[in-house]
């Protein structure tokens, strides 16, 4: 059975809605180069290439990726191929898991604190 992805050719309103982004965010996307849709005349066409790009960089964002390293990580595909780029994304994860660790202790101190501070003030009403 064929990958139905192969034959993929989305308009730019079909791309909105099949990635549930705005207008004005896929307009940026292809101005900062993340995309590079066909055109025709004043119409855009996505194929399998930018709907796998898009994918990636959902998935890229959802992760906490800007979108400079997003764009840094993709080009290495084009210029050193999937190795490379599979080393550059481990050094991109690494680097985001350190982060997100960062924030999620940051949280649980904040949790902590505004637990803390309900308890007390729960306690001085009864």
């Amino acid at each position: 059975m064929p990958d139905q992805d192969a034959t993929v050719r989305l308009s730019f309103k079909e791309m909105c809605a099949r990635f549930d982004v705005t207008p004005r965010t896929l307009r940026y996307y292809e101005y900062i180069e993340l995309l590079s849709p066909e055109r025709e005349g004043r119409s855009r066409f996505y194929g399998p290439r930018e709907v796998a790009r898009m994918t990636l960089i959902l998935r890229g964002r959802r992760f906490g990726f800007s979108l400079e390293d997003i764009r840094q990580w993709l080009l290495i595909y084009e210029r050193e191929g999937t190795e490379a780029q599979m080393r550059r994304w481990l050094e991109l994860a690494d680097r985001q898991l350190a982060e997100l660790d960062t924030q999620a202790q940051q949280l649980q101190e904040t949790i902590e604190a505004l637990q803390s501070l309900r308890e007390e003030t729960a306690r001085s009403l009864s």
